[in-house]
């Protein structure tokens, strides 16, 4: 079949990783996928023998990622699509979170993200073909109290996406920003990272919020299978957007963000104006 690719996909051993990783499979398509450790290296090689190919490298491993690709591709082939996946959510109001829990989250959701486009993406401009989704969240455009360590990494995460995809779209080369809604994973559980609570005037803003997520955790709208089905969608598409949201959460959540800065924009109207030079 001609239009079988072969994808990278990071984080692989759970959640929407695992989905698109599988769903990929399934679908004919050969799959190089990072984890952390070697039994899920061993799991999912079981699923498809010579199309299934897991690789055993930490996203925050920066030196060690230009090797593994270079290796990969040696032995697999040609990349044709890189799915930047591997990420966590990190939960804690700004003043209890140390920098540290800072750092820790943006070298994962951000800079493990673009040490692995940079290692795939010479090879893909020499051929003028591939196509990068970066898996940000609704989150890199709405914010959440209690979660702002996680909406800057996905901010920031967007910003990159879309400003790259103009950079290489002369080369053949797309990129999307790929942004889930709520999707029942482990996201919200043993996955996220939570800074303990210290400071008594933020309870009645963390309490309700840390209680919401947890009642939610199993039940959210998003169905991982029919994300996975999306992500085949959209890198089979001749002109992918750059910007994809996935549920009718992320849909109405954005939405209701836009139009909540396009009144404060026509409020404020006037003082922006007021600083051009006349």
């Amino acid at each position: 079949m001609g239009d079988q690719k072969t994808f990278l996909i990071t984080g692989i051993s759970s959640g929407l990783g695992k989905a698109f990783a599988e769903g990929a499979v399934s679908a004919g398509h050969t799959v190089i996928g990072t984890v952390r450790n070697p039994d899920a290296a061993a799991d999912f090689e079981a699923l498809a023998p010579g199309r299934a190919h897991a690789v055993v490298l930490d996203v925050t491993d920066f030196d060690a990622i230009p090797g593994a690709v270079a290796k990969a591709e040696a032995e697999v082939g040609p990349i044709d699509v890189l799915v930047n996946n591997a990420g966590y959510g990190h939960e804690g109001v700004v003043e209890e979170s140390s920098l540290d829990e800072l750092c820790r989250q943006f070298d994962t959701n951000v800079f493990g993200a673009v040490a692995m486009i940079k290692a795939v993406l010479p090879r893909m401009r020499q051929r003028r073909s591939g196509h990068i989704v970066n898996v940000t969240s609704m989150g890199g455009f709405i914010t959440m109290p209690g979660i702002a360590y996680y909406n800057g990494s996905k901010f920031a995460l967007e910003g990159i996406s879309e400003a790259l995809g103009r950079e290489v779209k002369p080369f053949g080369v797309h990129v999307t920003a790929l942004a889930p809604g709520g999707f029942r994973t482990d996201w919200a559980g043993r996955s996220m990272v939570r800074t303990p609570r210290a400071i008594p005037d933020y309870d009645a803003v963390m309490d309700p919020i840390r209680a919401g997520r947890q009642a939610r955790h199993g039940n959210q709208l998003g169905d991982p299978a029919k994300a996975a089905e999306a992500l085949l969608k959209l890198v089979a598409a001749e002109n992918p957007p750059a910007h994809l949201f996935l549920g009718t959460d992320a849909l109405q959540l954005v939405s209701e963000k836009i139009e909540a800065l396009k009144a404060e924009m026509a409020a404020w109207e006037a003082v922006s104006r007021s600083t051009d030079i006349v």
